[in-house]
């Protein structure tokens, strides 16, 4: 008896689920948004649990039916929740648009860590003098004290450099690396203007000029303080001289 019982519940169970898998029918859609890429987009029936991706260009296919809610969820997206109605059967241009996720980056703070520096990190003493790379390749050459070697007694080379040349050689590079430095230190503190307007120098002469003034002693020192006020009262006086010259060697 409880056999026969058993059976007719499935039956009729079995009859339900039919009859509602039978009252679904596939709803063809698309999805629509800002973003290019539409694939992989999840659509969940939230009746029934299943669950579906859109392809390349968005679309999709699920069993459902009026009534049912259709839920759209991705990364990249906002979740979207659909309420299914009759007419969403029967529209072929069925789309579900979507909103773009915004990832908002949190505050950037950019720290000045100027004070850091190899003294202050203590990698070399401080108050050690640096050296330009033509300095370097001259104190190498002829530091007697660099060129030791392991059984304490002094390398050749920096007597070889003398007197092969490469000495004065070296020299030179670091008095034409400081006479750079200076012109560079010069044409930065005074405009070409002021040469040509305020001290008078004619303009195919200001490079002469400028050269002329880098090669005194007295004048770089000052130009080296960068104190403009006595920069410019003795690059007048500099001036000067200079348009003497001029004038002496066009007459």
């Amino acid at each position: 008896m409880i056999d026969k019982v058993l059976c007719v519940l499935i039956f009729f169970m079995s009859q339900a689920g039919w009859s509602q898998s039978e009252d679904r029918t596939m709803i063809n859609g698309q999805i629509t948004s800002n973003a290019s890429y539409l694939a992989g987009v999840y659509v969940i029936n939230a009746q029934t649990e299943v669950m579906t991706a859109t392809d390349d260009l968005g679309g999709f296919s699920i069993a459902a039916k009026p009534g049912e809610t259709l839920v759209f969820s991705s990364i990249q997206f906002k979740e979207n929740k659909v309420l299914l109605t009759p007419e969403n059967f029967s529209d072929i241009n069925f789309t579900v648009k979507l909103g773009m996720v915004m990832h908002q980056l949190q505050e950037v703070v950019i720290k000045n860590y100027s004070g850091i520096n190899a003294v202050s990190l203590g990698i070399i003493p401080s108050g050690q003098k640096s050296y330009t790379e033509a300095e370097r390749k001259l104190r190498t050459a002829t530091d007697l004290d660099a060129h030791v070697g392991l059984g304490g007694s002094a390398s050749m080379d920096p007597l070889l450099n003398m007197f092969s040349g490469r000495t004065a050689m070296l020299k030179k590079e670091v008095a034409v690396e400081k006479k750079e430095f200076f012109m560079k230190l010069l044409e930065r503190m005074f405009t070409l203007e002021h040469f040509i307007d305020r001290l008078q120098i004619p303009l195919e002469y200001v490079k002469g000029f400028e050269y002329y003034a880098v090669d005194n002693d007295k004048f770089t020192a000052i130009l080296n303080s960068k104190n403009k006020t006595s920069t410019e009262f003795l690059l007048a006086e500099l001036a000067v001289k200079y348009k003497e010259i001029i004038a002496r060697e066009n007459k």
